[in-house]
Parts: C-alpha cells; structure tokens; sequence
C-alpha cells in the first residue's frame, strides 16, 4: 500500500490541488494537479493527470462552495484506490510572528490564525476555511498549515523593521514578506539546476496576480519587497503595491472614503485594473493597443527594475535573476523589458532564448544568469506535509 498526500492552495473563489504519491524512499510523485473555482454558472471542477490530460470535470450548482473541498477530498480517496491519503497540507498566506514553519492544524492553531485575518484580508480567511470544512468531514486525516511567511523570517532585522515607535513592533508590526512557499521551491531547484549560483546573490521574482521579488544569498530570504501585508511592493493586478502612506489619509480625510472603502479601493480596484482601466490580466493587457492598458504596463515593469535596483543594494551586487509565476513564466515581452532596464548592472539577454521561454535565457555575455523556473507552491506544500506527519510517525 503507497501513501498519498493531498496539497490545497485556497482563494477566494478557487481550490487549486495536487496529489503527491509518497513513496518508501520519501520521493513525491505527482498523480494529478487540478482547480475548483466557483463561478457567476456555478461551481466547476477539473483535474488533469501529470500529462495535463483530463482525467475528470465535473459541474455543480447551487452548493457551498466551502462544502465542496470535502468533495475534492472524496476524488482524491477514489483516485487513490486501495492506497491510503495519509494527510493534507494547506498555503496559509500568514503565519505572524510565531508560526515559523509547518504546523500540524489543531483547535487552537485555527484560533490563534483567526486574529492574523486582517493582516491578509483577501488571502487568510479563504485559506482556513477549507482546513474546518476538512476538519468536520474527516476528523482523524491530518492537516499541515504552510505559511507563506516563514521562509522570510531569516530576513536581518534592519529589512523586518518600520520607523514607527517601538511599541508597534512589539505588537506585531513589521515586515514579514510573502510568497515564501513560491520562493523555497525555487531556491531549492536552483540548488539542482546551478549550485554555484544558488550559493550566491540571486533575486527572484514571483510574478503573477500577486507578484514580489525576493533577495536571496545562499538560498535564503534577506529581503523582500512585500512587507506587513501582501499589498505592498510591486504593483499587481488588483493591488496598488508601494504607496505613500500619506495617500491613504488624503482618501479617508479629504475624499471621505471610510477604512473599508480604503481597504477594497487598494486590494480590488487599484493596480494593473486600476491604472489600464480595463484588466487586472496582462494577458488582455499585452494584447490590447489602448494607450492605458500601455501605460500599466510601463509601470509594472518600472517597478520591477526599480525594487531589484534596491534589492541588488541588499544583496551587495547580483549573480542571478529568476522569473517565475504567471507572467514571469510566459510572458517574454515583460522579461525583456525589465531587463532592459537592468542593462547598467550587465544584464543581457538571448533574445531567441527569451522567446520560447528556455530555462536559461541570459547571453553568454551577460554579467548576470538570467532563469525561467517555474514555481510549485503545492510541491513544496506536500514536501512539508509529508516531513511533518513522518516525523511525528516516527516519534510516535
């Protein structure tokens, strides 16, 4: 009998999973990866074997769609057959200052993330929510909570701390940074792909819907462009990104908008859709030829160039930069336009490389290797998952 692992990454209006083999030797095998998104037609499910063909889709109305992660688990159990789902593990944006790494789910873990939801609004609620509706259908299978913040807390204090009185900090407010999870799969493949590089000063940068950079030296986070909450640093798809807070007053004082009109002007309305007027999707944006959606994107890529030029002063100079994510991993166009802006620090890029999105993409005479990894957030999840229940297997 195999064992199995089952990674959740939840949204808003989306599951995304994947289901891991594990086997004798602790190697994950992919089985299937899929999503459960809830539309304005209703709820639809699909999954794809590791091939990408499909393996089952299905559509359902008028459900919870909470209700419905049970039913991505009830897939996976017939999917496996005669082989056990030893456990499930889950992306949980926020973690605070004390989840520092992977944690088995219990009453009073799921209590304690209650009170970091407004510290992630859009992110944390939706990711405990499928944890209890797992939780009451199947009571005794195991859950691990990953946190997106935990692969940052490596970062020196001076890149954690505000210039705000010291009592704030103490409360909790300072820079975590995010996307953590996308950034220890990647660390981790550049380990196996280019190990000298991976020893060295190497920024990535996780661009998607949500989109961060991070500064790395030898594998680990030193400083990120994400800070307290995921709305800060880059500009995103929805997500205005850096801002003087000064703004923020000037709206609630001047323009009369109450803190909730605040909080769904900067997470909802701003960023790529807030600027081009039309998508939050570069995909509609590099396919239209409306001067604003142009101008968004000049200004996601200004500030690309602009945080890794800050990010390279952290790191005291730069050996490798990595694409990943959504954009990062399929739109050359925005590569090589951020790395146009870097030619000052030798950045070169092999154009035809580029194109068809290779692994390798800088010129042999670029100062700085140049990579397209694809990141793994799930991977990395069930590779957590299945350290932590073996372990407490073991202990047991």
């Amino acid at each position: 009998m195999a064992d199995a692992i089952l990674a959740l990454n939840a949204g808003s209006s989306s599951i995304k999973f994947s289901l891991f083999e594990a086997g004798r030797t602790s190697r994950l095998e992919l089985i299937s990866r899929g999503e459960l998104e809830e539309g304005d037609s209703g709820q639809h499910f699909v999954a794809r074997d590791p091939k990408g063909c499909v393996l089952a889709e299905e559509e359902w109305r008028g459900q919870s769609f909470l209700l419905l992660a049970e039913k991505v688990i009830d897939w996976a159990e017939k999917r496996l057959g005669a082989d056990r789902l030893l456990a499930v593990g889950h992306r949980v944006v926020h973690g605070g200052v004390k989840h520092d790494r992977p944690e088995r789910v219990t009453a009073g873990l799921l209590a304690a993330l209650d009170l970091l939801i407004p510290l992630a609004p859009l992110h944390e609620q939706h990711n405990l929510a499928p944890i209890r509706a797992i939780a009451a259908a199947r009571p005794r299978l195991p859950q691990v909570a990953c946190f997106d913040t935990a692969f940052h807390r490596t970062m020196p204090a001076v890149a954690t701390r505000f210039a705000l009185p010291r009592a704030y900090e103490e409360e909790g407010v300072r820079r975590y940074g995010f996307h953590g999870l996308s950034y220890e799969y990647l660390s981790r493949q550049l380990q196996m792909l280019a190990p000298e590089l991976a020893k060295g000063r190497v920024i990535a940068a996780h661009l998607g819907n949500g989109a961060s950079l991070c500064a790395m030296c030898d594998g680990r986070s030193i400083d990120t462009t994400m800070g307290f909450t995921a709305l800060d640093g880059l500009v995103m798809g929805t997500r205005c990104g850096n801002l003087d807070p000064g703004v923020v007053l000037y709206l609630e004082q001047q323009c009369g908008l109450s803190a909730k009109d605040v909080e769904d002007l900067l997470y909802r309305k701003s960023g790529l859709l807030g600027v081009s007027g039309i998508a939050s999707d570069m995909r509609a944006l590099l396919g239209s030829g409306d001067t604003r959606a142009r101008e968004a994107i000049e200004l996601f890529v200004f500030r690309i160039a602009r945080e890794i030029g800050a990010l390279t002063s952290s790191l005291g100079g730069l050996d490798g930069l990595i694409f990943s994510a959504g954009i990062g991993e399929h739109a050359p166009r925005i590569r090589a336009m951020v790395c146009e802006k870097l030619s000052w620090l030798g950045v070169a890029l092999d154009s035809q490389a580029n194109a068809r999105n290779a692994p390798l993409i800088s010129a042999p005479s670029s100062h700085v290797a140049v990579r397209v990894i694809p990141t793994d957030e799930e991977a990395m999840i069930a590779r957590h998952t299945l350290d932590l229940i073996g372990l407490a297997a073991t202990a047991a």
